[in-house]
């Protein structure tokens, strides 16, 4: 190729991330244990910005079915509490004082099937990104054909290679979502 190419490692470190990001909010998926990392995907308003959880308090998981937070400034009890609730992860938090319990039900099958679907949303969202990027490197390639940069043969072989890395993080996002949702349906 010209001087100019497409930066495929760029590529490739974007689809990760994309592939990591799903698999962080997968842990925050619960299976009927609790687990600090549930409480990771939510953000609580705090000080003018949007804060993760774990920011704000001390997370502990004292039994298999509880999570507590110490919160560390009294103000931020109420918010916290209603960023759980408002979380979609189906908790319902009870306070005392600064302590926050959070008893994590037994997960029956309507739960599960719940579940199940807020991991094919947070999948969805995945293959999403994985497909902008995708578009980004596709986008460029055209601008570098259009700029004399690369040829028509360059073009499209870099355009399938772009499409293989597409379809190789698509496969894990599916992989990912699948192997979710069999521990999610575990009994």
């Amino acid at each position: 190729m010209a001087d100019q190419e497409l930066d495929f490692a760029d590529i490739e470190r974007r689809m990760k991330g994309a592939v990591a990001s799903l698999k962080t909010e997968f842990g925050g998926l619960r299976t009927g244990r609790a687990s600090a990392g549930l409480l990771d995907p939510i953000t609580v308003e705090a000080y003018g910005q949007a804060t993760p959880v774990n920011q704000v308090g001390t997370v502990t998981v004292p039994e298999p079915r509880m999570i507590t937070i110490q919160i560390w400034d009294k103000s931020m009890v109420g918010p916290v509490e209603k960023a759980i609730r408002s979380s979609g992860l189906g908790l319902n938090p009870a306070t005392d004082g600064q302590l926050i319990r959070i008893p994590i039900p037994e997960l029956n099958e309507e739960r599960r099937a719940e579940l199940t679907k807020v991991a094919a949303k947070y999948a969805e969202q995945a293959r999403v990104a994985v497909r902008n990027v995708r578009r980004d490197g596709m986008d460029e390639l055209k601008r570098l054909e259009k700029d004399g940069s690369i040829s028509k043969d360059e073009h499209k072989s870099a355009s399938d290679r772009v499409q293989k890395m597409t379809d190789k993080y698509i496969g894990e996002v599916d992989a990912a979502l699948a192997t979710k949702e069999a521990e999610i349906m575990q009994v």
